[in-house]
């Protein structure tokens, strides 16, 4: 069922694209969305998304890495260098990245505890990620946060408690409210939160004092291994608000993604209140690193996402067919290591002072220290 819904999503937009230069276009290049569904809204974000070409290898070069962070991740963890919880975003990718293409610096986001690649699009290198995984003074948590609970600026977490953040995230946007800020807070959770009454709880005195918060639910077809099919009398997530506004988004579109936060955020500084919006994707991984993922899903499922619906290769092939850039440009984004390449000196910083004496199976000798972290650069572009 949900793999027919997905097929469904398939489209075919075609490019249109300014002057080229150097086999490329220079300015930017226009394409056709999926149509948003709208409730209580008489319009919504236009389905026509104009891109430029330094934003949209922005764009790839950071789905691209996040993707690679994920799997550096899932790597750790098999090889026991990561332990306790660890929950992957791989498939997710567009929905962060598009979010936070459209926020401004003053704007904050607070998720449930899939958020590595969240914690690296809100400032927190790579490799201060994958520090605080396994467990290092340098993290961004100071190792004692791990998988689920990495903070920086305007990012509140990496919660363990399911939709608890939610009424945190309520909260956050009224400090900004009350502060004159202008900012907005984006609290996400996903399908299998959403029948929480805490989050109803919260649509209602968001509503009452207009208070600007754009809720975001992430609908990944399974709550742990339940299908959202089974769990909800209503997978019509973005409705749930009732009399909050709500947008249905591709999320496996990173364009959509971006331009329906940009209209959100739009929304809510105008002084109209809250937004629900959400996010149809997908994860590639089980719920966690101990579920396989496969119980409750086909193998062909999953391939089938894969193949026709990833977001990062149907981003490239965007790229391409409009020639915002070249092959052999995006092969260069694609290689991790070239990449980490400028950023020399941070890894060199922050892996010397890395600890392992909290590792269980380790011992805190300098060869064991330098094996660690040759492990984790090895990983992180294999």
């Amino acid at each position: 069922m949900f793999s027919a819904c997905f097929r469904t999503l398939t489209r075919h937009a075609k490019p249109r694209t300014s002057s080229t230069c150097n086999g490329y276009a220079t300015e930017a290049a226009t394409f056709e969305t999926k149509p948003f569904r709208l409730h209580k809204l008489d319009s919504g974000p236009s389905t026509t998304v104009t891109v430029t070409r330094t934003d949209a290898v922005d764009m790839y070069k950071k789905m691209h890495m996040i993707r690679r962070l994920e799997t550096a991740a899932g790597n750790l963890y098999k090889e026991k260098i990561i332990r306790g919880f660890c929950h992957l975003y791989s498939g997710q990718e567009a929905c962060a990245v598009g979010m936070k293409q459209a926020m401004r610096p003053h704007d904050s986001i607070i998720s449930a505890y899939r958020v590595h690649g969240w914690t690296y699009l809100m400032g927190v290198e790579p490799l201060g990620v994958l520090a605080e995984l396994t467990g290092r003074q340098s993290g961004c948590a100071r190792g004692k946060g791990g998988s689920m609970h990495m903070y920086t600026k305007n990012f509140y977490g990496g919660n363990g408690i399911v939709g608890a953040q939610v009424p945190l995230g309520a909260g956050v946007a009224f400090a900004a409210k009350y502060s004159g800020t202008d900012g907005v807070c984006l609290a996400l959770y996903g399908d299998g939160a959403a029948n929480q009454g805490q989050i109803f709880e919260v649509y209602n005195i968001a509503k009452l004092w207009d208070i600007p918060c754009i809720f975001v639910c992430e609908n990944n077809g399974y709550g742990m291994g339940t299908s959202a099919e089974r769990a909800s009398a209503s997978t019509q997530y973005y409705t749930r608000g009732d009399y909050v506004p709500g947008i249905w988004v591709d999320g496996m579109d990173v364009l959509a993604v971006r331009e329906a936060t940009q209209f959100a955020i739009n929304h809510c500084t105008s002084g109209k209140g809250p937004m629900v919006m959400e996010m149809v994707t997908y994860r590639y991984s089980g719920h966690s690193m101990s579920d396989p993922g496969t119980s409750y899903r086909t193998r062909e499922e999953v391939q089938e996402v894969r193949q026709t619906r990833d977001p990062i290769t149907s981003f490239r092939e965007r790229i391409l067919t409009a020639e915002l850039a070249t092959s052999d440009e995006l092969k260069k984004i694609t290689n991790v290591q070239k990449v980490l390449q400028t950023e020399k000196d941070i890894v060199k910083r922050r892996f010397h002072s890395l600890s392992v004496s909290n590792l269980a199976s380790e011992t805190s000798s300098r060869n064991n220290e330098t094996a660690q972290m040759s492990t984790l650069k090895k990983l992180l572009v294999v």
